[in-house]
């Protein structure tokens, strides 16, 4: 059986691969209590002990527009850290698969939608998150530059906005789907008549249900695939003011929703290309939104924490923290 080392496996991402991946192959899971991915050492000896025939990079340290705004330095420093250790290790280890997560957010602020692949280099990223979408991009770079070099077996999948079961429910750092369900949840406690979001509720993003992103990695591990880009999602996309009306008539919240245009929209449309999934991988989305948000809230109602934190909801994007711990 093949040996899968997914790294980030104690956050939202992680969890939801390692379920898919868990049907088909033995996975490993580590996590920040586990491994210091930011410190070379650790990597070696985690790989050298854990001796996988794959290795999925879905680690990483990111945040919501705030966050980005106020730790550009830190998320640029630890994605690519973390990356460039994993990957450089994976290679003199001769790991024979190794899969990067890399994020929508490499992609240049105006870029023609759909996104396609080609596109990734004709621009500079949207500037709330430029940091940790050129760090990506930079690894995505270092994958196809060892795989010329020494002939590293990598792939690098680009996911858009995920979402789902296990995602953190906070109004900082949180994803933006799981951050609305919080917004207007707090709103219902609390009898609220309105909500306020950040933006003009024009941006659009495309959203895809976490577990079917394990399917798309599945697909690359039993496949023979190069490190040319491939999208991942769904191909279609809806504004932020169509999300939280959706959002809000299925938790039953009937109050009013403002907009607080001083605040920045983020990237102004977000929606993948995903041919070359779909020729390359065989891979389609099987979730809708409208289901997949359903399960998502229910999730949420379940396993709602005690507390959330009252900031603004920001159209943003989060991963896990340092090796799939949460991001302060």
């Amino acid at each position: 059986m093949t040996r899968v080392l997914l790294t980030g496996a104690t956050g939202f991402v992680g969890r939801n691969i390692a379920a898919v991946l868990r049907r088909h192959h033995e996975v490993v899971g580590v996590g920040s209590a586990d491994w210091d991915l930011i410190r070379y050492d650790q990597c070696a000896e985690m790989i050298a002990s854990i001796n996988p025939d794959v290795v999925v990079h879905a680690a990483g340290l990111v945040g919501g527009i705030g966050a980005n705004r106020d730790n550009p330095g830190r998320f640029m420093y630890e994605n690519l850290v973390m990356g460039t250790n994993i990957v450089h290790t994976c290679m003199t280890q001769h790991v024979e698969k190794f899969i990067l997560l890399s994020t929508v957010c490499a992609y240049p602020k105006y870029t023609q939608v759909p996104f396609r692949e080609s596109d990734l280099w004709n621009g500079y990223p949207e500037e709330t998150n430029a940091p940790y979408g050129v760090a990506k991009k930079t690894l995505m770079k270092l994958v196809d530059g060892y795989h010329e070099q020494y002939g590293f077996n990598g792939i690098n999948l680009i996911p858009v906005n995920m979402y789902g079961p296990h995602d953190h429910f906070n109004l900082t750092t949180s994803h933006v789907i799981p951050a609305l369900i919080v917004k207007v949840q707090n709103a219902i406690d609390e009898g609220r008549d309105s909500i306020t979001l950040w933006g003009s509720g024009r941006a659009s993003r495309e959203f895809l249900y976490a577990a079917d992103l394990g399917d798309a990695i599945q697909r690359a591990i039993s496949r023979d695939v190069s490190p040319e880009p491939i999208n991942i999602g769904t191909g279609r996309e809806i504004t932020i003011a169509e999300l939280i009306t959706l959002i809000a008539q299925r938790m039953g919240y009937e109050g009013e929703i403002r907009y607080d245009r001083s605040k920045p929209d983020g990237q102004p449309r977000r929606c993948l290309d995903i041919t070359r999934a779909q020729q390359v991988l065989g891979f389609t989305a099987q979730t809708e939104l409208e289901d997949g948000l359903e399960e998502t809230i229910a999730w949420f109602r379940k396993h709602r924490p005690d507390e959330d934190d009252e900031s603004e909801v920001s159209v943003g994007y989060r991963k896990e923290g340092r090796s799939g711990a949460r991001a302060p």
